[in-house]
């Protein structure tokens, strides 16, 4: 357990150093929120929206943002330099196995996941009077399953990209389809049919985390059809299971 009470402190401090990534990943979100937050129009309520402002019903897709981006981004190019740079495999003839990098990492970057999504929260009522998630449990139990569903296929990614420069591409690549097929790009009202379906099978799932945070806001992205919540908890919980599984079989340490 010291062994990797001390990994995890060792990722932690690189993962501070790494500015991109506690800007893009951690502190994005808020910003991106707050930005927002100074149009005008976004922060006006409309009837069409139940009463609610666009910032309101945004909220949960800015969050978003620092899942994707750490998930599919972040620890598939750590990992896949650690590989290149031969860190697996040196570890392996050590009592610190590569396992407790990967584990290590996991707990950093799902830290780095919370407190982003905490740090928006904050800032979220706090200056823009943009309510908590109005059902806690049932959000964070979206949250989790999402962002399990991401760190699968992020790990997926890991597993198959050999060089630090491939997984940036391949991570830069599910960033973008994550977020366009996801819904966070391009509201759900105005995505063709298709798209709207396949969507239901994209992490984290946003569909969930919108109807957790905002019973009207849920009621309002479920006008363009949809899972039912605990379904789609259930698909994110699938790809999950499915994407580690098969990230296990093809992980190598060098």
């Amino acid at each position: 357990m010291s062994a990797l009470t001390n990994m995890v402190k060792v990722e932690t401090k690189l993962f501070l150093r790494d500015s991109t990534t506690v800007l893009f990943g951690v502190l994005f979100p808020a910003g991106l929120l707050l930005a927002l937050g100074t149009v005008p129009a976004l922060r006006e309520a409309s009837p069409g929206n139940g009463g609610l402002r666009s910032i309101d019903i945004w909220a949960p897709t800015a969050l978003v943002f620092g899942m994707v981006m750490i998930a599919v981004q972040h620890v598939p190019a750590v990992i896949a330099t650690y590989r290149e740079r031969s860190i697996l495999r040196r570890l392996s003839t050590t009592p610190a196995h590569p396992r407790s990098v990967l584990l290590a990492q996991t707990i950093v970057a799902s830290a780095a996941v919370v407190g982003s999504a905490a740090l928006m929260i904050v800032v979220a009522w706090a200056l823009l009077d943009i309510a908590p998630p109005e059902r806690p449990l049932e959000f964070g139990v979206a949250f989790v399953a999402g962002y399990a569903a991401l760190l699968g296929i992020g790990m997926l990614s890991a597993a198959v990209a050999r060089t630090s420069s491939a997984a940036n591409q391949l991570g830069t690549v599910l960033f973008v389809a994550l977020m366009f097929f996801g819904g966070a790009f391009l509201p759900r009202v105005l995505m063709p049919d298709v798209l709207r379906e396949v969507g239901e099978f994209v992490p984290p799932g946003l569909q969930a985390l919108t109807a957790a945070w905002s019973a009207e806001a849920g009621e309002i992205t479920a006008t363009a059809g949809g899972q039912p919540f605990w379904l789609q908890i259930a698909i994110m919980a699938g790809i999950a299971v499915t994407a580690t599984a098969i990230a296990a079989k093809l992980f190598r340490w060098e």
